[in-house]
């Protein structure tokens, strides 16, 4: 597994308790994010180093997560059925933050939009949506924080597929070897370095 990682009760200590915060591994060119699918799925991308192949829909919207830990949450920490396989995926940072700036939230928000109205017509022409949903803790529960995911469809998913998308990375493995601790001895978890994420800077 090629991501640096850190202990969680390390990383915990100095990530933001409250509030909305995009946790990621980034650095100057490129964020990982994740998504978790059947293996039919899973195991194509990682042979082919794009998304594709039989199983994967480029007419429905799919989910990304910079947040490790709520890949997890949503995975069951790869148990749940055709979530079984992990993947990291490396973008472009200029990509992903293209993907912020156009993103449309998906329950109407009375500082973006004069009215519900202006916020559905947005949702309609958007191919990028927002959802801030709770974070949570290595065994499920939910946290203060809350933590960010995109939904892509049209043009932006196939960028995410193909044009930028840098390097597919199987993670599976990984999330086998830490799922014990994640579920009982955390002192001992292992998860990739995260850190804030600030969109439009460096």
């Amino acid at each position: 597994m090629k991501l640096p990682t850190e202990n969680y009760l390390t990383q915990s200590a100095r990530w933001p308790q409250q509030g909305q915060h995009i946790l990621a591994q980034h650095d100057d060119d490129s964020v990982i994010v994740y998504q978790a699918y059947r293996p039919t799925t899973g195991d194509f991308a990682i042979a082919n180093g794009r998304l594709g192949g039989p199983d994967f829909s480029f007419n429905r919207m799919s989910w990304i997560k910079p947040n490790f830990l709520w890949m997890m949450y949503r995975s069951g920490w790869g148990t749940k059925q055709g979530q079984e396989v992990t993947l990291g995926l490396r973008i472009r940072r200029s990509f992903f933050q293209s993907l912020l700036a156009q993103a449309v939230p998906s329950s109407f928000d009375p500082t973006r939009y004069t009215d519900e109205q202006a916020w559905k017509d947005a949702v309609v022409d958007s191919e990028v949506r927002l959802q801030w949903d709770p974070d949570h803790a290595p065994d499920g529960s939910k946290l203060e924080r809350r933590a960010i995911q995109l939904g892509l469809r049209g043009d932006a998913l196939r960028a995410l597929a193909e044009r930028d998308l840098l390097e597919v990375i199987d993670m599976s493995a990984f999330v086998d070897a830490q799922r014990g601790a994640a579920l009982g001895d955390v002192a001992n978890l292992l998860t990739p370095v995260e850190h804030v994420f600030k969109a439009g800077s460096r």
